[in-house]
């Protein structure tokens, strides 16, 4: 195996090895993204774009390059040298080996090259909406808190309420008996100033029989005083 190829198998089986240690399931997104969030990716950030892309050029050229081995000792024109010469028979078919391994490596490693991207793209995303949702419910929480509060005010007061309407009920029905004895006392009152009104006129017109009969009697008594004077005179 030249250098180039042996470099891409050691790249395919580190890459195999991220892959594995990004899919662990007990490691959370949230404990990536901090991981991600280190100052020292901070600081690669502007290479990274950089280095993602020439990396898939250079797959995609081996790539390209093992296909086109691989195609060349598959073809006709080698299989022909074989049967004039059979001793290459056995260097055809290596060669062919090496083109198809080769093929299998570069394809491999640009394939998990784009899923190890791909894995920390999601991973970003999911710490995000981990957080977002972390939030969101905390927001709803405190929300049905709120609310849960409210309903309690609202249930005091429409309890307050009610008590207080009893109470006016109640309130209002001393008042109402209260109206009635004065009602009955005001009518009875009433009864009592028209008896008084009556004994006062039978009264008055007692006095003013009282008078008269004063008065006849003063003139009876003038009468017969006078009638007294009239016998004196005459004896």
């Amino acid at each position: 195996m030249t250098l180039q190829w042996t470099a891409v198998a050691f790249f395919l089986y580190a890459e195999i090895a991220l892959n594995l240690i990004l899919c662990i399931p007990f490691i959370s997104a949230r404990r990536w993204r901090s991981v991600f969030g280190w100052r020292i990716w901070n600081w690669l950030t502007p290479y990274w774009n950089k280095c993602f892309f020439t990396m898939i050029m250079v797959l995609i050229v081996l790539f390209l390059d093992a296909v086109r081995e691989v195609h060349k000792y598959s073809g006709a024109e080698p299989m022909h040298d074989v049967k004039i010469n059979p001793n290459l028979f056995d260097n055809v078919h290596m060669k062919l080996f090496r083109a198809q391994r080769n093929l299998y490596i570069s394809g491999f490693s640009l394939f998990l090259w784009l899923i190890m991207r791909r894995t920390v793209t999601l991973l970003n995303q999911v710490a995000v909406t981990v957080e977002n949702s972390a939030g969101l419910q905390a927001q709803m929480d405190s929300a049905v808190k709120v609310a849960k509060q409210h309903q309690d005010d609202n249930l005091k007061l429409k309890q307050a309420l009610l008590n207080e309407e009893k109470a006016m009920s109640a309130k209002n029905q001393v008042l109402k008996l209260d109206s009635e004895k004065l009602a009955d006392q005001v009518k009875t009152s009433e009864e009592a100033v028209r008896k008084s009104y009556a004994e006062v006129e039978a009264m008055k017109r007692q006095a003013k029989g009282l008078a008269q009969e004063y008065d006849r009697l003063l003139t009876e008594h003038s009468q017969l005083q006078n009638v007294k004077s009239g016998d004196k005179k005459d004896l």
